[in-house]
């Protein structure tokens, strides 16, 4: 079996526990251990002590028979680690308070007083310890009655044997009663899937999505090929009908009312009549004039044949008939070619009409292509709800038959192999003795250890930091080499800011902020962070350092920065650069100063705005509309905007200049920050809604972590930074 890392690190936490609680815990096993073995010289009674044997095995034997319940009371241990035996497991149930209990009771053993006796102190007095390489258990009691020990150690093995087939049988019930719980919940989760997808091939009219693409490419290729073959016709129809139009000098319209006048003799007739009018007309008036009766008889004649020509043409053209020529008379050659283009007109119609008919159906059956990956995508998602369903309802199933079986048949994997028998002769009392004062001092010192962590409540380690605060670990920043003093194990707050990035470029603390300026950088895939806000939970945690060193550090990539002194309660950062601090950042927003002047280059692409003169009130003048203009304005004008806000604890001003930033950073330092306040800073951050980017851990000791974050080459010249792989596997997985 091998380490799990989970095992390897709570080892490693204990080992680092155990470091720094050390002296007392010695001092407190020194003391328990002599006053113990003191007491005991006055005991001179001798005691016995009775065993009895308990073999164990993996799995019941009806179970492994039937096939049914084997994992039920199975024994293997919960972790994988190697020093973990199942048989010490139940070695504790056998001394646990319940079994202890029942046994006192049954025999109603009393102390010297007369009393029932105490768990604790028949629990000094027992004994389970698995026999090396076997299965089997030894169970041993010590008492002054050699009788009333072999009672003891055979009632105690017979109520644990009770007590595990009782718990065996009570674990199959409860999981038969949670199935048959969950069973309806999967049933009906089967039917609303089943339900979800028939809706779905009801309201798309899907039967078989692939065999449709399918079908539907077909026919469109077969709609575009009638399309062509139609609009290919209708070309030639609309070539003739041209044609035809220009050799009648009329449209298909007039083509037909002409054709219709020439076809109806009552038109015909009064055509005839009127031209025999109009040639006598012509023959009188060689003879006679204008004004004769009988020319004026013929006009009147020839007038009312028009009319009545007119009435009758509007008979058969219709009211709204179109501009005629006056040859009502066509020529066979006329009426055919006025047929033919009847005809024609006729064909085109139909043709448009049936290219349309052709152009919509392909429309249609391509928008229903192009739904189609969409649609099969939302029907295997339903089928796949549909068999994940049926799958846990079809498993629920089958497990509620197995553990009715499993629970009818539930037997324990434990039996006496071998009874308790009354010892004729005392154990070895000083060698107990010494055992159970090492194991007295043991308990002791152990005691001694958790309570004062118990008590000290501050953060410790990084792991610590993570664990409370939840928030994505950022970076680890090292302590500075050159400070020497030390409170409960920890560097000195704030005894050394020097700016490491641009002074010592190679060190290890520049390389960590070199790291964590490529974490932020991998947080801002998708949107470039411009303006962070960093804080911490209480001050002296080194939050001015940190933004100070990640401007640096930002400013070497060659972009723009801005580092802004936020904190006007206790300001830093005109310190750390050695600048006056007559103007700054509230004096640009009282309008006492103008950007230009207040704003100072301090190394390439690097300005820094000091705090300026500290206000009465902070808080207004941060959370005020000047200060919102002001940073929209850097934030045109710079790549990124660091902005040293005061601690969560002092103020609320980092909440407020939060609201205007892209994010805040957390800054966390060991031993200099508790759980409680870490909790609150945390809480407030929240309850606010800031976007926090994650934590930076400032100030790490290596010797007090419970692993090494950082370990450097020998070379005095040349000191790198080397991850642990621990430390690699967190970057990797914030750079994912």
């Amino acid at each position: 079996m091998m380490e799990t890392p989970e095992n390897s690190l709570n080892l490693e936490k204990t080992i680092q526990v155990i470091k720094r609680r050390f002296t007392p815990a010695l001092t407190v096993f020194l003391s328990v251990l002599f006053l113990t073995i003191i007491a005991s010289y006055f005991l001179k009674k001798p005691s016995y002590t009775a065993e009895g044997k308990i073999r164990f095995q993996r799995t019941n034997v009806t179970s492994a028979l039937t096939g049914l319940g084997a994992e039920i009371g199975k024994l293997q241990p919960v972790t994988e680690d190697n020093q973990t035996n199942p048989l010490n497991t139940e070695a504790e149930v056998i001394r646990s308070l319940p079994i202890v209990q029942k046994t006192i009771k049954k025999l109603d053993i009393k102390d010297s007083k007369g009393l029932p006796l105490k768990s604790k102190d028949f629990l000094e007095s027992l004994s389970v310890n698995a026999i090396n390489k076997t299965d089997v258990l030894k169970v041993s009691y010590q008492d002054l009655e050699p009788d009333k020990a072999a009672s003891i150690v055979n009632v105690l093995m017979e109520l644990y044997l009770e007590q595990n087939v009782s718990s065996l049988r009570a674990e199959t019930a409860s999981a038969r009663k949670f199935i048959e719980k969950q069973l309806p919940n999967a049933e009906l989760v089967v039917r609303r899937a089943e339900a979800e997808l028939a809706r779905f091939k009801e309201k798309y009219q899907v039967v078989s999505l692939q065999e449709e693409v399918t079908k539907a490419v077909e026919v469109i290729g077969e709609l575009q090929k009638q399309l062509s073959e139609t609009q290919s016709r209708l070309a030639d129809v609309n070539a003739q009908s041209q044609e035809v139009r220009k050799l009648l000098g009329m449209n298909s319209q007039q083509a037909v009312i002409m054709s219709s006048l020439s076809q109806v003799s009552g038109v015909q007739d009064i055509l005839k009549e009127t031209q025999q009018i109009e040639s006598q007309l012509a023959a009188r008036r060689t003879v006679l004039q204008d004004g004769h009766p009988q020319i004026l008889d013929l006009q009147d004649k020839l007038q009312s044949l028009n009319m009545l020509l007119q009435q009758r043409i509007a008979m058969v053209a219709g009211t709204n008939k179109p501009q005629l020529n006056k040859n009502f008379q066509l020529g066979q050659l006329q009426q055919q070619l006025s047929a033919r283009l009847v005809e024609l007109e006729s064909n085109r119609l139909g043709l448009e009409n049936q290219a349309a008919t052709l152009s919509r159906l392909q429309l249609s059956y391509k928008q229903r292509l192009n739904n189609l990956p969409r649609l099969e995508q939302q029907q295997r998602q339903l089928e796949r709800k549909v068999q994940g369903a049926q799958s846990t309802y079809s498993l629920l199933l089958q497990k509620l038959q197995e553990s009715r079986i499993a629970e009818n048949q539930s037997i324990g994997n434990a039996r006496i192999i071998s009874e308790a028998e009354v010892p004729e002769e005392p154990s070895s009392s000083r060698i107990i003795t010494y055992l159970s004062a090492g194991f007295l001092a043991s308990l002791a010192s152990l005691a001694t250890i958790y309570l004062l962590e118990a008590k000290d409540k501050s953060i410790k380690t990084v792991d610590e930091a993570k664990e409370l605060l939840g928030l994505t670990l950022l970076g680890v920043i090292p302590a500075a080499s050159k400070s020497k003093k030390f409170i409960r194990g920890h560097e000195e707050p704030e005894s050394y800011s020097q700016i490491v990035v641009r002074d010592t470029p190679r060190s290890p603390m520049s390389e960590a902020y070199r790291m964590l300026r490529a974490n932020l950088k991998f947080m801002s895939a998708d949107k470039e962070l411009k303006v962070i806000v960093v804080t911490s939970s209480v001050p002296k945690e080194g939050k001015s350092t940190v933004a100070a060193n990640l401007a640096v550090a930002m400013a070497q990539t060659e972009r723009k920065v801005l580092l802004i002194d936020g904190d006007l309660h206790r300001p830093v950062q005109h310190k750390i650069w050695e600048l006056t601090n007559n103007e700054g950042l509230s004096n640009l927003l009282v309008g006492q100063a103008e950007i230009k002047t207040a704003i100072r280059k301090v190394m390439g692409n690097l300005d820094v705005l000091s705090s300026g003169v500290m206000p009465p009130s902070p808080g207004s003048l941060l959370d005020s509309k000047r200060m919102a203009a002001l940073m929209e304005t850097f934030a045109a004008n710079y790549d990124f905007v660091i902005i040293d806000a005061p601690s969560l604890n002092v103020a609320a001003d980092a909440a407020t200049l939060g609201q205007m930033a892209d994010g805040v950073l957390f800054v966390v330092r060991p031993g200099v920050v508790n759980s409680v306040d870490a909790a609150f800073a945390k809480e407030l951050l929240e309850k606010s809604g800031q976007n926090v980017l994650g934590q930076v851990v400032n100030g790490v000791i290596t010797k007090n972590e419970p692993y090494s974050y950082y370990y450097f080459n020998e070379d005095a010249d040349l000191k790198v930074p080397q991850e642990s792989s621990r430390t690699s596997s967190v970057n990797k997985k914030l750079s994912i």
